[in-house]
């Protein structure tokens, strides 16, 4: 489908959703960012759904300004995957012990390394700038300094919620690797630290919803942020990177006979702000919940952990500041999915899926999570597709 164009907006407000299907709180909220001055325009997605200030799900375009709320808390959130030389006919049929390794290399959940993971020892990692990265750490915000070293514990760790790290079939039967994760506790420590900076400057007391306070351009308040996030972004950047590599290694151990090789890994990010330009002005675009698809651009759109996700390729569609959604987005919230569906409902809908089945992570059931196909097909004006994936083990924490 084709965008509609919600009407009475200030700016225009793109929907490559059914309006009638986006839930009143999560419309409001739109129409809440659309209020603000410093907005240009915003390109919702089909997996748009209510969020914390604004939407998760939606492309935000501002001027001389950033919203920190429209970011996210898990700012650079995104996908990494790779194909490898695996086939199906590779794999074991008793896939438990392959799930079990992946495990013990990557620390789910709150779990974190016993010591700081040397990048060197990683199996093909791009190691080039990551002292520089760490240097600057000493110039981000001094409420998460005493941080450093957990968030170096940390890197390479998967965390929670809808967090996961997968083994996958594509329809020609190769093996893909796939995970999602973002910077973890110290990107969220930061996000909260400069919502509440924005949330107490004068120039956002009147603002319709204190969750949308922004910073605007040529302050100091703007700066330190856009230092922070920027190195948010690239923390969690590297976080994929080495939980990429590991999982990479437990392959190469597992079946090493097959002496496996892998193509070249795909990641985006998509909680996230980028530098861009649109009818000839330089724009803030914030990407909460939406991955960029500018011409040429591969990106990785997941379904639920029991359905299937796809790798696509970018059509530059800039009505939708060459964007598209980051997954199918969540059509019910965690406590309501935990009180419709049982484990033996996530058994019935993970059926074939090497992956947990108890109640931990019933909020993560396919069944609380919009159609994939669906959310495909309201795109397919911003995305191609390159290869549909199918998951036969599923690692969450």
């Amino acid at each position: 489908m084709s965008y509609v164009e919600v009407p009475g907006a200030k700016v225009p407000i793109r929907m490559w959703a059914d309006p009638a299907t986006v839930e009143g709180g999560a419309m409001q909220q739109l129409q809440n960012v659309a209020t603000l001055p410093w907005v240009r325009g915003l390109a919702v997605m089909p997996d748009v759904h209510y969020g914390k200030g604004a939407t998760v799900g939606s492309v935000i375009a501002m001027r001389d300004a950033v919203c920190p709320a429209a970011v996210g808390v898990d700012i650079g959130c995104g996908m990494s995957a790779v194909k490898t030389s695996l086939t199906a006919n590779d794999l074991p049929g008793d896939l438990s012990r392959l799930r079990s390794r992946i495990e013990q290399a990557i620390p789910v959940g709150r779990g974190m390394h016993r010591a700081e993971v040397d990048p060197k020892r990683l199996y093909q990692f791009p190691v080039a700038g990551w002292e520089d990265f760490w240097a600057r750490f000493d110039g981000v915000a001094d409420a998460v300094k005493f941080r450093r070293e957990r968030a170096a514990l940390q890197m390479g760790t998967l965390g929670s919620g809808n967090h996961f790290a997968e083994v996958c079939l594509d329809t020609d039967g190769a093996v893909w690797l796939m995970l999602h994760s973002g910077s973890r506790n110290i990107g969220k420590e930061l996000a909260e630290h400069h919502i509440g900076v924005a949330q107490k400057l004068p120039h956002n007391q009147g603002i319709i919803d204190r969750d949308l306070a922004v910073f605007v351009a040529q302050t100091p308040q703007m700066a330190a942020y856009r230092n922070d996030l920027f190195w948010a972004q690239e923390y969690a950047k590297y976080n994929r990177a080495i939980m990429m590599a590991l999982f990479q290694e437990v392959l190469r151990k597992e079946f090493r006979k097959a002496r496996v090789t892998f193509e070249p890994v795909i990641s985006c990010h998509h909680n996230y702000v980028a530098e861009e330009r649109y009818e000839g002005m330089d724009l803030l675009v914030t990407r909460k919940g939406a991955i960029r698809a500018g011409s040429g651009d591969l990106g990785i759109i997941p379904g639920s952990m029991g359905t299937g996700s796809y790798v696509v390729k970018g059509l530059g569609n800039a009505a939708s500041f060459n964007s598209a959604s980051h997954g199918a987005g969540r059509r019910m919230s965690r406590s309501a999915a935990k009180r419709r569906f049982s484990t033996r409902d996530l058994e019935e809908q993970t059926r074939g899926v090497e992956c947990r089945k108890d109640s931990g992570v019933v909020d993560e059931i396919p069944g609380a999570y919009k159609p994939i196909e669906q959310v495909m097909e309201q795109q397919r004006d911003l995305v191609e597709v390159v290869a549909k994936l199918k998951q036969v083990v599923c690692v969450k924490g």
